[in-house]
């Protein structure tokens, strides 16, 4: 009964949360794309620069909430693989700049979060259950995926994105993990993910951010 009672209490208060999450968004989608499409065309042969140029132009909009150092880490979830740059961590959302120039594809997972993936290089191609043709995203397109929905998604030959997430981002960790726990067991990459993103979420809550 006690166990019962507890559990009741958790799932009321994410309940009660999940009611006022947007209080605690400080991101914009459109900023983001807007700022995506603008260094994509200043910068369409230097892939590099045009990372450094999005993280600045972010840190500009955002001060104090965007990671300037490059720092890389790989990233196995749901059959697919490609390396991210934490540009933001938080409870409520995350920035990232994530690819791969080798090609990937899977499972998007299925979030308490809407996810917006938005292409800088190449392209990603994705499909719902019951689609008979592909969705196709092209630089300086955003892809949204709306929160509780989930695809199938390919990036055919080589693609970067600036991916934003917002919602409960704990709670997508253990899709983010359990191909490295099952499949790869590269556990030095799952304890970089989880020193770099819980860098930036205690940080984060030092601001009174959550």
């Amino acid at each position: 009964m006690k166990i019962f009672f507890v559990l009741t209490l958790l799932l009321s208060a994410l309940i009660g949360l999940d009611q006022v999450r947007e209080r605690f968004y400080i991101f914009d989608q459109k900023v983001l794309e807007r700022v995506a499409q603008e260094n994509i065309a200043k910068y369409p042969n230097d892939s590099r620069a045009m990372f450094h140029a999005i993280a600045a132009d972010l840190d500009k909009e955002y001060p104090g909430h965007v990671e300037l150092k490059e720092e890389w880490v790989f990233n196995n979830a749901g059959g697919a693989m490609g390396s991210m740059w934490i540009l933001h961590g938080s409870i409520t959302e995350y920035v990232i700049i994530f690819g791969t120039p080798l090609g990937t594809e899977g499972h998007t997972g299925r979030f308490l979060a809407d996810d917006y993936f938005i292409i800088l290089e190449g392209e990603q191609w994705a499909y719902a259950a019951g689609e008979v043709e592909r969705e196709v995203y092209k630089p300086g397109e955003m892809h949204h995926l709306p929160r509780g929905h989930c695809q199938q998604y390919k990036i055919p030959e080589h693609a970067w994105a600036l991916e934003y997430a917002r919602g409960w981002i704990p709670l997508m960790l253990p899709f983010g993990f359990a191909d490295s726990f099952f499949s790869t067991v590269d556990f030095i990459s799952v304890g970089n993910q989880v020193r770099l993103y819980g860098k930036a979420l205690i940080g984060e809550l030092f601001k009174g951010k959550i």
